[in-house]
C-alpha cells in the first residue's frame, strides 16, 4: 500500500529502522484504543443517573464524615 510505504518512509527518516517503526506505531495504536476505551467508559458512567446518583450520594456522605 503506497500510503503506508509513504508513512513508514516519514517514519523511519529520523534513523528508526522499519522494525522500530513498526514498534512504535503498534504500542501507539495501543495506547490510542485503551484511551478510546476508557474515555467511552467514562462517558457511559457519567450518563447513568444510577451511577451519577451513587457518586453525588458518596460525596455526599464524605463531606458528612469530614464536618
Amino acid at each position: 500500500d503506497g500510503a503506508v510505504e509513504q508513512a513508514l518512509a516519514v517514519l523511519t527518516s529520523g534513523g528508526l529502522s522499519r522494525s522500530e517503526a513498526a514498534r512504535a506505531a503498534i504500542l501507539e495504536a495501543e495506547r490510542a484504543h485503551r484511551r478510546a476505551r476508557l474515555r467511552a467508559e467514562a462517558e457511559a458512567l457519567r450518563d447513568d443517573p444510577e451511577d451519577v446518583a451513587a457518586s453525588r450520594q458518596l460525596a455526599a456522605e464524605m463531606d458528612d464524615a469530614r464536618a
